[in-house]
């Protein structure tokens, strides 16, 4: 009778320890991802100088190819060869690429507005277009004599004070924001980029013992996919850059390179960023006659299928395959999720989880037969 009773308290006792380790559990996974939710902003903003950091290496293993020497050597070259650069399209470029951002927009404000027209004219509510006048007003009309009598009051000019300083306070912390997360991506990718085997050594005694050589493999696995994708995906944005800026000159739209500059730093995003890219090229080209609304229409689609069968598959055909489908659901989620931060990192994040996973199942095979 003893045994029997030994045996059932044992069972008792294992299925409470299984359930309480289970609700443990289920409250750390809980907590994690309510971490996660609440700090989103912070850990995006870190995976995008991880990225940056992983570029930076990427670059300097291909320089090392070339003229060999140190990684730290080749890292600052690599550093001073990108400040050069950008200071160069800034220098050179810089007064025309403002005109042209200037003539684009005014280009796409007039576009929208002759939508709005049309749409109204069709009984479809469109307040959300407005910007900045009223509506129904012609911004052109001559302005009426000032009537003194009807000058604001001291209030009244206080209150547009305070809207004024209200609204270019909300202008410049938004710019300090932008700015200060630059800062952060650009510092945090040289810091890791320096010295990349120290952060690697220092996670790698985190993982338990027997793990090790896994672990190791899974981290070296992830480093070589996000370096192979971002190579791949800078060459694929350079190349649909300098494709739309010199089709878009040729047809004449106005703001070619800007528009071309945009419709390559759109291609970062998958399927989103194309379709985006493709509305302002088409509004861009409507003030300017219906040939060249099918001549830029034609340059979408063109530039559409050389990304999708030609530049795509050659030059990413070693990094990552994800099914479309998989990547656009994706997409939604994570832009859900994160807005666009989400949206715009799916694709590296969706490719480490396939890593991932692709060493999770075996692990989980080997530990199940030991």
């Amino acid at each position: 009778m003893t045994a029997p009773l030994f045996d059932q308290t044992t069972s008792a006792r294992g299925l409470a320890k299984a359930i309480a380790l289970g609700g443990c559990g289920i409250v750390a996974f809980a907590a994690v991802l309510a971490i996660a939710w609440h700090a989103s902003a912070t850990i995006l903003l870190l995976f995008s100088g991880i990225l940056f950091g992983v570029f930076l290496v990427a670059l300097a293993d291909l320089l090392g190819r070339v003229v060999g020497g140190g990684h730290v050597l080749r890292l600052v070259l690599v550093c001073v060869f990108l400040t050069g650069l950008f200071s160069t399209v800034i220098v050179l470029g810089g007064a025309t690429i403002a005109q042209q951002a200037t003539a684009l927009s005014t280009t796409l404000r007039s576009q929208i507005g002759t939508v709005k027209t049309f749409l109204e004219e069709r009984g479809v509510d469109t307040s959300y277009l407005n910007f900045g006048t009223a509506a129904g007003a012609n911004p052109d009309a001559p302005h009426a004599p000032p009537n003194l009598s009807n000058l604001p009051s001291a209030g009244a000019i206080a209150s547009g004070t305070s809207a004024i300083v209200s609204q270019t306070w909300r202008i410049l912390s938004g710019l300090f924001e932008t700015l200060g997360n630059v800062f952060v991506i650009i510092l945090l990718g040289i810091l890791l980029a320096a010295q990349p085997q120290i952060y690697r050594s220092g996670l790698m005694r985190l993982v338990p013992k027997r793990y090790a050589p896994q672990a190791a493999s899974l981290a070296d696995n992830v480093g070589e996919t996000l370096r192979r994708w971002l190579i791949g995906q800078i060459m694929t944005m350079s190349s649909i850059f300098i494709i739309t800026w010199i089709g878009l000159s040729l047809i004449g739209i106005p703001g070619a390179l800007v528009l071309g500059f945009i419709a390559g730093f759109l291609s970062f995003i998958p399927n989103v960023g194309a379709v985006l890219a493709g509305v302002l090229i088409v509004l861009a080209s409507l003030g300017s006659g219906l040939p060249a609304v099918a001549g830029a229409f034609g340059l979408y689609l063109l530039v559409q299928f050389l990304e999708g069968n030609i530049l795509t598959p050659l030059i990413q055909r070693h990094a990552i395959a994800i099914p479309p489908a998989t990547l656009f659901a994706a997409q939604i989620f994570l832009g859900f999720l994160f807005g666009l931060w989400g949206l715009a990192l799916a694709l590296p994040m969706i490719a480490i989880i396939k890593v991932i996973l692709n060493h999770a199942f075996p692990l989980a095979e080997s530990a199940a037969a030991a």
